[in-house]
């Protein structure tokens, strides 16, 4: 188990498209723990590639013990549905929570970490962290989707 460092705003790779990924072998499957342990560590749901420093198309998210880990490699969205609206944050911006709004369905393509396909449909929560994890991977952020920052109050009282 590896705690890696997360790259904090305003690094530039936080705002760079990815490349695919093309290897699927020991190397990634490390990694790819090692992406679990630190956004765990960390607190977080969703962690991708370049928040640790990597120019790869790989993320992981995990919002609780009910959908288990989802590994993302070179994911794209198929469709979404819906709206949504709801506090956000991301490990790269410490102590900065926003209101987004992203669709409330979203069905995704994506590879394992043997280099298999799989699709995935997810809503409500999870659908907002894949898809704000698939936004690091192009280099969109969420802070550009914010409609209004939130103060701590604020955000206590949304989680109450």
């Amino acid at each position: 188990m590896a705690i890696l460092p997360i790259v904090l705003y305003p690094n530039e790779i936080l705002e760079q498209e990815c490349e695919k990924v093309t290897d699927f072998d020991k190397k990634l499957a490390k990694l790819l723990t090692n992406m679990y342990d630190t956004m765990i560590e960390a607190d977080g749901v969703g962690l991708a590639a370049p928040q640790i420093g990597l120019k790869k198309q790989i993320a992981v998210v995990d919002i609780d013990d009910h959908h288990g880990t989802i590994e993302m490699i070179n994911p794209v969205v198929l469709e979404t549905d819906g709206k949504q609206a709801g506090p956000e944050g991301c490990l790269s911006f410490p102590d900065v929570y926003g209101e987004v709004e992203r669709p409330y369905k979203v069905k995704i393509k994506a590879q394992n970490r043997k280099g298999g396909f799989y699709e995935l449909e997810a809503e409500d929560f999870l659908a907002r962290a894949i898809l704000h994890e698939i936004d690091h991977l192009h280099g969109v952020l969420f802070t550009t989707k914010v409609s209004r920052y939130l103060t701590e109050e604020e955000l206590e009282k949304e989680e109450a």
